[in-house]
């Protein structure tokens, strides 16, 4: 089974969190978390969260040097990891963009 949704965190809607997942049974057995941001008209990935190696990695993007090397943000299984990526989003979006802008 899969899912998909977006939260929108700005009342403009130019930031957001596109959360996707892929489960068998109840487990996640993989899963995407993409923050956002909507400039001038275009959109570019600000963060991204998954579980494509069976882990849990983020990558930082950055808006001259695009995507940076995966990290990895959490031990646990990929369920807790999409929770925590959404939740991380959701909360420090703000200090994302700025590190994102520099």
């Amino acid at each position: 089974m899969s899912g998909d949704y977006v939260i929108a965190l700005v009342a403009d809607e130019s930031v957001k969190v596109h959360v996707r997942w892929t489960t068998r049974r109840r487990e996640v057995t993989n899963y995407g978390v993409v923050l956002t941001l909507e400039r001038a008209g275009e959109v570019m990935t600000v963060r991204v969260y998954d579980g494509a190696h069976g882990i849990n990695e983020m990558h930082r993007y950055t808006r001259t040097g695009g995507k940076q090397p995966a990290e990895i943000f959490h031990a646990g299984d990929l369920g807790e990891g999409l929770r925590i990526a959404r939740d991380d989003c959701q909360r420090r979006y703000p200090l994302m963009i700025e590190g994102w802008d520099r």
